[in-house]
């Protein structure tokens, strides 16, 4: 079965195409065909104006389109499109997905922060990891952070707060959403087993390629406290030069260690596991069930 997922984010926008097989157990597997990301950057204008601007507009199909022919071209029979926290804030966004769905074909779902924070978990990575911990899932954003708390096999809390790499950039996040945020971190993970977080989104993967740490194996806080140390310390030309940065990966990467740093001391999480997980690969997996589930009842 080959499925497609569409991600429309703050930072950029992303087309991952997988293909599912089921395991002898009947289990399925996802193996990625394709990852296809655009740096959009729809937070710039939104969160600024509260409008998706023309310029941007024009992008966005334009990349949508193109992921359409791809998606033609890979013979994909089934497909989710989802927009997030830009597209959630945006006043023109009904008419924009109205636009995108004459021009492609294609129907974007604007999903609010809680079902975004449930697509990430449905990766279910915490199910294979250690019981006797607790797991808080940390998704860092353009627009917003999603958390999922996880202990003794159950899901504790689905939050999303409108804290993101883009809103810090443009200093909209003010000390009361920092201090709302913390106040139910520190409450809703207290008395718990240890906890350890699983972080997704593409600035923790970049942070674990350039750590040069074994696939599988943790980043601990203070690895992640000495990457935002270096990266405050040098200019944006310097990170963008001297990490092999995109340009549009070295102004986010240092306010979303700032939000993985302060969850993490909050949590009292030592440590946090990087799968290489993000929104579209639950979209995929959440996608993969409704087809299973529309299967079974034809």
């Amino acid at each position: 079965m080959r499925l497609a997922a569409i991600d429309i984010g703050s930072n950029a926008a992303r087309l991952l195409i997988s293909d599912v097989i089921e395991n002898p157990d009947g289990q399925p597997e996802f193996i990625k065909m394709t990852l296809v990301r655009v740096p959009l950057r729809l937070g710039f204008d939104v969160f600024d104006k509260g409008e998706i601007g023309p310029s941007k507009e024009e992008k966005l199909i334009k990349t949508i389109k193109s992921y359409r022919h791809l998606i033609d071209v890979y013979d994909v029979k089934h497909l989710k499109a989802c927009a997030t926290s830009a597209m959630r804030d945006a006043i023109n966004a009904k008419e924009l997905i109205r636009r995108v769905k004459l021009e492609t074909g294609i129907e974007i779902e604007i999903i609010s922060g809680q079902e975004e924070a449930s697509f990430i978990y449905e990766n279910h990575i915490a199910e294979n990891l250690t019981s006797d911990e607790s797991y808080l899932y940390i998704d860092v954003g353009g627009g917003s952070t999603e958390l999922t708390f996880f202990s003794d096999g159950k899901i504790i809390f689905k939050e999303s707060f409108n804290i993101g790499t883009i809103r810090l950039l443009k200093n909209q996040v003010t000390e009361k959403m920092w201090d709302d945020m913390k106040e139910f971190v520190k409450t809703k993970t207290k008395g718990y087993h240890q906890v350890s977080a699983i972080g997704s989104g593409g600035n923790i993967n970049k942070v674990f390629s350039l750590s040069k740490r074994k696939e599988g194996k943790p980043l601990s806080l203070e690895t992640l406290r000495d990457f935002y140390k270096e990266f405050s310390n040098l200019s944006l030309p310097a990170r963008i030069s001297y990490y092999r940065l995109r340009e549009d990966r070295a102004d986010v990467i240092v306010p979303a260690l700032l939000i993985y740093i302060n969850v993490m001391r909050w949590s009292d999480a030592n440590e946090i596991f990087v799968p290489k997980i993000g929104l579209a690969d639950g979209l995929i997996h959440n996608l993969y069930e409704e087809v299973k589930q529309q299967e079974q009842e034809a």
